[in-house]
């Protein structure tokens, strides 16, 4: 009697992993609609003066503002000249239509916010200290490319996928 129970129990744990398995293989791959809207991969290569820019951030900005999706920004870490854009992450990509694009490409010495930080006895940076490093920190390109209204960079992201590179200059 014990092994037909078990025997009972066997066979509906097997098609239980089975579908467990197929419903988180769905969410991982993103077969899901999120609600917010199509995305369309976004990446492309960022140089100053022909040379790539090793590190640094890029963000995609909705030109003209607009609601929902046509008001989301989208941004991604460049490395060694190249970067991918997230709106929500995993490099999810950015909404179709005009942007005004922003490049940062400081690297602040985050020791005096570690230092204040461990001071308190706390976790994460204060923000006041993060804001002070990164305004104290110098950067590789024209600092005119962290503003939208200095930078004159624009891309327009289509459906599809886009390479849209940026040759910074002074």
């Amino acid at each position: 009697m014990f092994r037909v129970i078990f025997s009972a129990r066997e066979s509906l744990i097997k098609p239980a992993c089975v579908l467990a398995s197929v419903a988180a293989f769905l969410a991982v791959s993103g077969c899901g609609d999120d609600g917010l809207g199509k995305r369309y991969s976004v990446g492309g290569k960022v140089t100053y003066k022909g040379e790539p820019v090793k590190v640094g951030t890029i963000t995609f900005y909705a030109a003209g503002g607009g609601q929902g999706a046509e008001a989301r920004t989208a941004s991604g870490p460049i490395k060694d000249g190249y970067y991918t854009l997230s709106t929500i992450g995993g490099d999810d990509g950015a909404f179709p239509g005009d942007y005004q694009v922003a490049i940062a490409a400081r690297q602040p010495d985050m020791s005096d916010a570690k230092a204040n930080t461990e001071k308190v006895g706390g976790g994460s940076y204060r923000q006041d200290d993060v804001a002070k490093a990164f305004a104290k920190a110098p950067s590789p390109i024209p600092k005119k490319y962290e503003s939208t209204q200095e930078s004159g960079l624009k891309a327009k992201v289509v459906a599809g996928s886009n390479s849209i590179d940026f040759p910074l200059t002074d």
